[in-house]
């Protein structure tokens, strides 16, 4: 059961809310079970600093929580609620065998929870690379949207998106290596250039063990591709901006290269590079194509 409380509270998260429509100083804080609450299944954040989770639990136990938790009710028949903001207050809570938490009932959609649960953790900045990545894919895939719109949505620019994306295409034992930080975001990016993709794993461990610099990790990729002693082609038709317009949408589409070739007038070949089978898949979702 949820018991009223104090007014006014909640200020911070109503900038999250695109339509503005919340006034913070009409709103109730309530104090609700914390067996009535479970938290947002849209959550980009897969771990929580457990030192600092016992930090925040002793102060709770000593002061209570002073900035409620805020939460939507799915179906006003159930007392069920899900957590919108505020989901380490609600864990250090359980910690301490709290009974109850202050929180404040929103009326929120589906997709405003996927698009708010986002945004309240990338305010926080502290993310992996990997977590932050996954987090745009969900906006893009449950909500329909393009890579532009996202970043509009999120104040980034595309290319700041895009290569968040692709690191979704790198090897299972390198995103491993990326989420423990291990590796750095320069140093998977730098990876996602190797031509080469069957010694990637081995080159993310050797970077990864030796505690390789980017710097020193783009001279190996660049050797490694050959591009030391490659020599720029000559007679390189250039391409229409139709074709490099069809390129640049196509990429913001898939979130990974793409590349169109004209072979004679009308005709030609249109290439979209995966970096695994779960890169694959993604671009498989994406075409809506269903392998039985």
């Amino acid at each position: 059961m949820a018991n009223k409380n104090n007014k006014g509270l909640g200020r911070g998260i109503e900038a999250l809310f695109a339509d503005n429509s919340v006034d913070p100083e009409a709103e109730t804080v309530v104090d609700i079970k914390l067996d009535q609450i479970r938290p947002n299944p849209y959550q980009p954040r897969q771990k929580f600093d457990t030192a600092a989770l016992k930090d925040l639990a002793r102060s709770i136990e000593k002061s209570g929580v002073f900035q409620p938790i805020i939460v939507r009710q799915p179906d006003p028949e159930v007392t069920r609620y899900e957590i919108l903001a505020g989901e380490r207050r609600f864990r250090a809570s359980k910690m301490v065998k709290n009974d109850t938490i202050p929180a404040i009932v929103r009326e929120v959609s589906e997709s405003q929870m996927m698009e708010i649960a986002v945004l309240e953790n990338l305010q926080r900045e502290d993310l992996t690379p990997l977590e932050e990545a996954e987090a745009y894919e969900m906006l893009m895939t449950n909500l329909k949207l393009t890579q532009n719109e996202v970043s509009k949505r999120l104040g980034k620019s595309r290319p700041y998106i895009a290569n968040y994306l692709r690191l979704l295409g790198l090897p299972k034992q390198v995103k491993e290596l990326l989420q423990k930080k291990r590796l750095s975001m320069g140093q998977a990016r730098t990876l996602l250039s190797l031509k080469d993709r069957s010694h990637m794993v081995s080159l993310a461990n050797r970077a990864a063990d030796g505690k390789m610099t980017v710097r020193a990790l783009e001279s190996v990729v660049d050797k490694m591709n050959g591009q030391v002693a490659e020599k720029p082609k000559k007679h390189t038709k250039q391409k229409s901006p139709y074709l490099r317009a069809g390129e640049n949408a196509m990429q913001e589409k898939f979130g990974t290269q793409v590349s169109i070739s004209e072979s004679k007038e009308g005709q030609g070949r249109i290439e979209i590079e995966y970096l695994s089978d779960d890169d694959l898949n993604r671009i498989l979702d994406i075409l809506d194509v269903h392998l039985d």
